[in-house]
C-alpha cells in the first residue's frame, strides 16, 4: 500500500509539472504578444497593411484603438506626385539585344528568351518576397482587356487573356469587395477603352493610368475627358503613382500600404513596358512587398514611369494560358476575378485606331 501510494504521488507530481509547465508556456506567449504589439515596428506593419485591405480593416482595431490606428496612419503615406507626366521624354527606340549592357539588369531585361522577341520573364526573389516581372519590348503590344460580363461580374486574367488572343496579362484597376466577396463586376473609379469613357463609378483611388495612342504611358489626376483630349486611349483608375518622369514618389514611413501582394504598371523611357508581380501573405514562400520594395525592384531596371495596380488577392498573371503566380487565394479556381486586366497581344492583330489630332501635353 506505501509503494501505490509513493505511485500515486509521483503521477500526480508529474500532472502538475505538466499542467504548470503548460500555464507557463502560455504566459510566455501573452508576455511576447504584449511586447510585440506595443512595438512601434509591429504597429507600422500590422496597421497599414490591414488598413489597404478591402475587407480585413478590423484586424488593426482587433488589437489597438481608434486613436492609434490614425496616429500609424498618419505616419504613413504617400505624397501626391505635383508633376505632369513628360510625355516627350518617352523615346520609343530600338530594344534588341545589344552587345554591351551597363549593368547585369540590363543584360537581363535584354537576353531574349529562346525563340520570344515579344516580351522576358524575369523572376524576382528577395529574403522576404517573390515574384515576376515581365518585360514588354513593342509597347504597341499591350492594351487593356475589360470583363465582357461589366456590371454583373468580372473574369479572371486568365479568361481576360485567353479571350482576347492574348499572351501575357496582369490584372488592372480595383473593384467593389464588400467582405471580401466582390467578383469584379464593379470597377471603382473610370475605364477608357478605345478613347471612350466606358464606365465610371464612385471609388477611385486617385488617378488614370493608362497609354496614349503613342503607346506612352499616361498617369494622369485629370477628368477622363481631358485625358482622352490629351490623347490617352485606354486607362484604369487606381494608383498611387511610384515613379513620374524618373523621379520617385515621396514615401513617410511604408506609405500607408502595408506589406502585402503587388501589381505595377511601368514603363522604360525607351518605351519598353514592364509588369511586376509580388507574391505575398504565402508565409514561408512569400510575405508581400511594401511600395519602397516596389520601387527598389523596378528602378533596377529603369523604369521611368510607375503606378500600382491593384493588389491583394487580385494579383495575378497569366502566361501563355496558364497562371503563372502564386496568388494568396483563388488559385485553385485559376486566379481571383477582375474588372480589366492589362494583356500583350501582338500588334498586328489590333485594329487600328485613327490619330489623335490633339497635342499631348
Amino acid at each position: 500500500m506505501f509503494v501505490a501510494k509513493i505511485r500515486k504521488k509521483k503521477l500526480r507530481l508529474r500532472r502538475i509539472s505538466k499542467f504548470t509547465i503548460l500555464i507557463l508556456l502560455l504566459d510566455i506567449l501573452v508576455i511576447d504578444g504584449l511586447i510585440i504589439i506595443h512595438n512601434d515596428d509591429f504597429k507600422a506593419f500590422w496597421i497599414p497593411t490591414a488598413m489597404t485591405t478591402m475587407s480585413h480593416k478590423y484586424l488593426a482595431y482587433t488589437l489597438y484603438d481608434e486613436d492609434t490606428v490614425n496616429k500609424v496612419m498618419s505616419e504613413n503615406y504617400i505624397e501626391k506626385s505635383s508633376e505632369e507626366i513628360r510625355l516627350d521624354e518617352i523615346t520609343i527606340g530600338n530594344t534588341k539585344e545589344k552587345t554591351h549592357y551597363t549593368n547585369k539588369y540590363e543584360k537581363e531585361l535584354f537576353t531574349r528568351d529562346e525563340g520570344n522577341d515579344v516580351y522576358k520573364t524575369i523572376r524576382i526573389i528577395e529574403p522576404k518576397y517573390k515574384g515576376w516581372l515581365i518585360a514588354i519590348y513593342d509597347p504597341s503590344d499591350v492594351t487593356l482587356a475589360v470583363s465582357s460580363k461589366l456590371g454583373k461580374s468580372g473574369q479572371s486574367v486568365n479568361t481576360l487573356v485567353k479571350n482576347n488572343n492574348g499572351l501575357v496579362g496582369i490584372n488592372g484597376g480595383g473593384f467593389e469587395d464588400l467582405d471580401g466577396w466582390g467578383n469584379g463586376s464593379v470597377p471603382y473609379g473610370s475605364i477608357i477603352k478605345d478613347r471612350k469613357l466606358i464606365w465610371t463609378h464612385a471609388g477611385g483611388s486617385g488617378g488614370l493610368i493608362g497609354f496614349t495612342d503613342e503607346h506612352k504611358m499616361y498617369l494622369t489626376y485629370k477628368s477622363p475627358e481631358e485625358a482622352i483630349q490629351d490623347g490617352m486611349i485606354e486607362a484604369v483608375d487606381f494608383g498611387p503613382f511610384l515613379i513620374v518622369n524618373g523621379k520617385t514618389s515621396k514615401i513617410h514611413g511604408d506609405g500607408g500600404w502595408g506589406t502585402a501582394p503587388r501589381s505595377v504598371i511601368a514603363q522604360r523611357k525607351d518605351g519598353v513596358v514592364l509588369f511586376l508581380i509580388i507574391e505575398g501573405r504565402l508565409p514561408g514562400y512569400s510575405t508581400g512587398a511594401t511600395m519602397n520594395d516596389v520601387i527598389d525592384v523596378l528602378l533596377r531596371y529603369k523604369a521611368y514611369n510607375a503606378a500600382n495596380l491593384d493588389g491583394g488577392a487580385s494579383s495575378t498573371m497569366s502566361i501563355e494560358g496558364k497562371l503563372w503566380n502564386r496568388p494568396s487565394a483563388g488559385a485553385e479556381y485559376g486566379g481571383r476575378t477582375v474588372s480589366n486586366a492589362w494583356i500583350v497581344t501582338n500588334a498586328q492583330n489590333k485594329p487600328a485606331l485613327a490619330p489623335n489630332k490633339n497635342n499631348y501635353k
